[in-house]
């Protein structure tokens, strides 16, 4: 009998998020939260660009300093505490000579 051959296997591809609006809102464990939160540091502490990453997306980000932490507690019936991190695109230092 003769071999068929086994289907291809296609890889998912990745759209990379480099310009226009991307929102993506996530539901997950406190544990799987820390992990996120622990790799967006290290990134934080050995570059001054991110790469955030989903199933089938990746976005990367060139940031400036100051970063923005904003930190806002709600105590007033069901408790909430948001944790904000916004970071402003790298501005080049140099200003380009247009004469």
């Amino acid at each position: 009998m003769p071999e068929v051959p086994a289907e291809e296997e296609e890889e998912p591809s990745i759209e990379t998020v480099t310009d226009g609006y991307f929102e993506e809102e996530y539901y997950i464990g406190a544990e799987d939260a820390g992990d996120f939160l622990i790799e967006l540091g290290e990134q934080f502490k050995e570059e001054d660009e991110i790469t955030i990453t989903g199933d089938d997306w990746e976005l990367p980000f060139a940031f400036g300093e100051p970063v923005k932490l904003d930190i806002e507690f709600e105590g007033d019936g069901e408790p909430e505490l948001e944790i904000e991190v916004e970071l402003s695109g790298r501005v080049e230092d140099e200003t380009p000579d247009l004469a």
